[in-house]
């Protein structure tokens, strides 16, 4: 069982619905008051060194749904006590307690959540929570994934509501990410905790009106269609909010066809790059960008990165090779 130092403990999260209902799970295990809620720059996947700093002060570290680069999790460690739990493609770390099935090799598919992972691992009952977990990181494909779907219909037909529901309810969640509300991030998981239905979601004023401004920038953006450089969906974007993922989401999956999306206008001097495919495995992608020095990570079927402006039509170029090679 993961248990937890006496003195100051930092949850460093996610800021997706994954990692928002994973860190407010961990919150409700725990229960606590006085835990801090804390999530990294908006879109990157490290830490600074000032973060790293801060983190070294607490008697606890945990890092929940965010595959950090060993070397940060490393130099938190000199100081301080820190535990990982997660689900995302990564190599194990020895020197800490290191919480994650896939990493020690076990299915992607039998651990599409990060609230799945602590499910388990806690023994905790099913909750909405940890549903919304899998939801927000599967979309629609979770329909592909037998145990889970089956879990999924149960609990819709219990509450008498559609799948539709589930996804509207992540969107909510997920709002404050993607128009850029760092500190409504890091204060959703105590929200979270406190909400045990659906009700208690949709009631959160905040997050209706944040849907409402994506909703109507996401339509812009979907309306004008991708090109197509051999045969795979290439989209760019050029906005400060966090939607490439969604964009993609919604490119991929609505088409089938592979996908690969570059937003120019979230960091002065960095670009994002995302990519999904039905077909190809990204593990060997996502391993040559860090190889890059790129911040990068993802699942088999997509990968993220964050790449200097001066390389970013490079790789794109690669990533489009790298998908035609392994179709």
């Amino acid at each position: 069982m993961l248990e937890i130092e006496d003195g100051r403990v930092l949850l460093i999260h996610h800021w997706d619905t994954d990692g928002l209902c994973s860190a407010a799970l961990l919150l409700d295990y725990f229960g606590r008051d006085d835990i801090d809620t804390w999530t990294p720059l908006l879109g990157t996947f490290y830490l600074l060194p000032e973060h790293i700093k801060m983190a070294q002060f607490y008697d606890h570290v945990i890092v929940c749904d965010m595959a950090l680069p060993a070397e940060n999790i490393r130099e938190i460690a000199k100081n301080t006590r820190v535990t990982v739990i997660d689900h995302h493609h990564q190599d194990p770390i020895e020197e800490i307690e290191h919480i994650n099935p896939v990493a020690h090799g076990a299915s992607g598919d039998s651990y599409p959540s990060n609230t799945w992972v602590i499910k388990e691992h806690l023994s905790i009952p099913l909750s909405l929570k940890i549903i919304l977990g899998y939801v927000g990181d599967r979309e629609q494909k979770i329909m592909n994934n037998p145990p889970f779907w089956m879990q999924t219909q149960e609990y819709l037909e219990q509450e008498g509501i559609e799948f539709d529901d589930l996804l509207e309810l992540v969107y909510r969640i997920d709002s404050s990410y993607k128009v850029g509300e760092r500190e409504a991030v890091m204060k959703a998981p105590q929200q979270l905790r406190e909400y045990e239905t659906r009700e208690d979601i949709l009631a959160n004023k905040e997050w209706a009106e944040n849907l409402r401004k994506l909703e109507e920038k996401l339509e812009k953006v979907l309306s004008e269609p991708p090109e197509v450089v051999d045969g795979v969906q290439v989209k760019r974007l050029d906005t400060s909010y966090a939607i490439i993922s969604q964009v993609t989401r919604k490119l991929a999956w609505g088409t089938g066809e592979d996908t690969v999306v570059v937003n120019t206008g979230f960091f002065p001097d960095q670009d994002q790059l995302y990519s999904r495919s039905n077909i190809v495995d990204m593990h060997k992608l996502i391993e040559r960008a860090k190889k890059y020095g790129y911040n990068a990570g993802g699942k088999k079927d997509v990968i993220g990165a964050i790449i200097p402006k001066t390389d970013t039509e490079r790789f794109l170029a690669e990533t489009i090779e790298y998908i035609k090679e392994n179709r």
